[in-house]
């Protein structure tokens, strides 16, 4: 992997970890310290999975992964070795994950069961006949012909047997109690809803809070209406099964995501705002498919927007339709939803932020170093990968991005705590690394903040933390202040920068700005005096043979931070984005492992990051109708609030 530049560095990473541990046991969890006895009020970190696929997917059993189920995907992320039935090798994380959700789909789960057995009818079926070869030709026909079921919204009535499906829910529910370990690994009964109208992703994971969950799923098949999944998932709560969902890969929605009308097209109404406000608290900013946080047409001013961005076609359309990115990205999204609550009343798209791998081989890919493929026969070996063949996406393997992660704080590691966590939003996402991160919002946070013993408790008692909306504007307030601590993964780079990411509306139109708070080797680096904009880092990879000097970068950083631009009378939202020095991407391992250059034309080397949930500042009505009367009487706005 990486070497440490010296001695000293590795002292000053440990100095670093000692003084975090001295902020209330902040970088508990992650396998980093032993399990605390009793809840810690100030809350644990645990890193975990949130989107995997095993062998029970039928779209995983196309791709190739027959045997690799569920018990692979819990051993694999406890760190235990689990062999790859693909390719025979055994792999082992190097970093255990504290807890886990696998989200089979609930269409045709575990179909294969009967597919393989040899007694069964299904045998003879054309498309099991497909699936149950070698040739990738023949399984991506295959796959073809399911997709375009989900695409229609109708069922392949061939696999439509209740007789299979339902025991097959009730075994994946047993094992996911079965590996349960309250206080050491956590696991959460869910499943992934598959919507995809027109090859459009509308897809959601549905995630349940007891150990019970429901009888059956719904599926896509019931309906591949969201507005349909809410009405099923409040029917459950009233059954007693807390549940919320967690769309993901709005960047291939082709603009459906998080767009501004509902599914018949028509303009969102309050009820619609409420209902997607209760029913999905999170949205995934990054997996395989690629990172979903913005677009560089969408944010242009933004020289980290370009980060593992994928451009491929619409599942299953002829020809090849590339997806829209217009309402497809989650900045995007989080600033019309300001402009939502001020028409409604309510914001659609208050979300918090997770990150995950939506791998179909049972194994949570989010090492780098360590990336062995999430789609079967198509992309497992390296060779393969850097081959220029297209997987189940439609684009060459090398497009793909290794798995995110997902940091809850939480007080304990168990099933409530994890699901309370993420359902408050106090969660964050990474492109894979163990960054810790904490990010909190108030009034009247002390500059030295940071720097204080007591500095969680004092966050916590003073404002709120990611996730949470700032407390009302004390008069005597000109704006708030934020407080960002961020500690270096240990076995990934030295960190880059902090930006606080902020979205707003203002004269019916929302904007956008990026700012660097805190940033390393900061008596060398300074903002251009033109254009505030802070040099880069640097770089230490050396490409050829995959590795990097954590010479360059800090261990810690962290700030307390008062917007600049702050108007009282405008809605706004804060989020953090903390990056890490370039190091290595996958496709560089690989191409070391193969004694090869890199693929041309995609990155060598990358700049991992985290994103935190955001922090919302609504402002009192009383001060945005002043500021909007007197915009109308100045004519810089219509009585409707658009700008002339």
């Amino acid at each position: 992997m990486c070497s440490l530049s010296s001695v000293l560095t590795l002292s000053v990473l440990c100095s670093a970890l000692i003084s975090a541990n001295a902020f209330a046991a902040e970088t508990a969890g992650g396998h980093d310290s032993d399990v605390a006895s009793k809840p810690n009020p100030l809350n644990n970190l645990y890193f975990g999975e949130q989107h995997l696929h095993t062998s029970a997917s039928v779209d995983a059993f196309i791709m190739g992964n027959r045997k690799n189920d569920i018990e692979d995907a819990f051993n694999y992320n406890k760190g235990k070795p689990v062999k790859k039935w693909i390719t025979g090798e055994t792999l082992q994380r190097k970093r255990p994950y504290d807890w886990t959700a696998v989200t089979d789909h609930s269409e045709y789960m575990s179909i294969m069961d009967a597919v393989s057995d040899p007694k069964s009818p299904l045998q003879k079926d054309p498309i099991v006949v497909a699936m149950k070869t070698n040739d990738p030709q023949k399984m991506d026909g295959a796959f073809k012909t399911l997709a375009g079921a989900f695409i229609g919204g109708i069922q392949y009535q061939p696999f439509n047997n209740m007789k299979i499906l339902k025991p097959a829910w009730d075994r994946h529910k047993e094992a996911i109690n079965k590996h349960n370990e309250p206080g050491k690994f956590t696991t959460l009964i869910a499943y992934e809803w598959t919507s995809m109208p027109g090859g459009e992703n509308l897809h959601r994971n549905v995630f349940f809070r007891d150990d019970k969950g429901p009888d059956y799923p719904f599926t896509s098949m019931d309906s591949n209406r969201p507005e349909d999944l809410w009405t099923w998932q409040e029917s459950q709560r009233v059954l007693g099964h807390e549940n919320f969902s967690i769309s993901h890969n709005g960047n291939i929605s082709n603009s459906r995501m998080y767009a501004p009308y509902d599914s018949e097209g028509q303009p969102l109404t309050k009820r619609y705002a409420e209902r997607r406000a209760l029913n999905e608290p999170a949205t995934e900013i990054m997996q395989v498919k690629s990172a979903s946080e913005t677009h560089p047409a969408l944010s242009p001013n933004d020289e980290f927007a370009d980060y593992e961005l994928f451009y491929n076609g619409l599942i299953g359309s002829k020809p090849k339709v590339v997806s829209r990115i217009d309402y497809g990205f989650i900045r995007q999204a989080l600033v019309n939803g300001l402009e939502h609550e001020q028409k409604l009343g309510v914001n659609p798209f208050k979300f918090g932020i997770v990150a995950g791998a939506d791998s179909h081989s049972a194994l949570s890919i989010n090492e780098e170093f360590n990336f062995t493929g999430p789609h079967g026969v198509s992309d497992d070996t390296a060779k393969i990968r850097l081959s220029g063949a297209a997987v189940s996406t439609g684009s060459p393997a090398v497009t793909l991005s290794s798995a995110g992660s997902t940091a809850v704080w939480a007080p304990e590691n168990t099933r409530e705590a994890i699901f309370d966590a993420i359902k408050r939003k106090e969660t964050y996402g990474t492109s894979g690394t163990y960054i810790r991160l904490r990010f909190f919002g108030g009034w009247d946070y002390s500059k030295n903040l940071v720097k204080d013993k007591d500095f969680v408790k004092k966050a916590y008692k003073d404002g709120v933390p990611m996730g949470a909306d700032l407390p009302a504007k004390p008069k005597r307030a000109k704006a708030p202040t934020f407080a960002v601590w961020a500690v270096k993964d240990p076995d990934s780079g030295n960190l880059d920068r902090v930006q606080i990411v902020k979205g707003w509306q203002a004269a019916g139109h929302g904007h956008e700005q990026v700012y660097d708070v805190v940033w390393s080797d900061a008596d060398k680096r300074k903002p251009d005096a033109k254009t505030g904009k802070l040099p880069p880092v640097g770089n230490t990879v050396d490409i050829k043979n995959a590795s990097y000097e954590n010479t360059i970068g800090d261990t810690q950083l962290s700030a307390v931070w008062t917007d600049p631009d702050f108007d009282p009378s405008q809605h706004a939202v804060y989020y953090v984005r903390v990056l890490e020095i370039p190091t290595p991407r996958w496709s560089t391992y690989d191409a070391k492992t193969l004694g090869i250059e890199p693929p041309a034309g995609y990155p060598a080397t990358q700049q991992e990051r985290a994103w935190s949930s955001p922090i919302w500042y609504t402002p009192d009505p009383r001060i945005a109708a002043k500021a909007k009367y007197e915009a109308v009487v100045h004519g810089v706005v219509t009585s409707e609030g658009k700008k002339k």
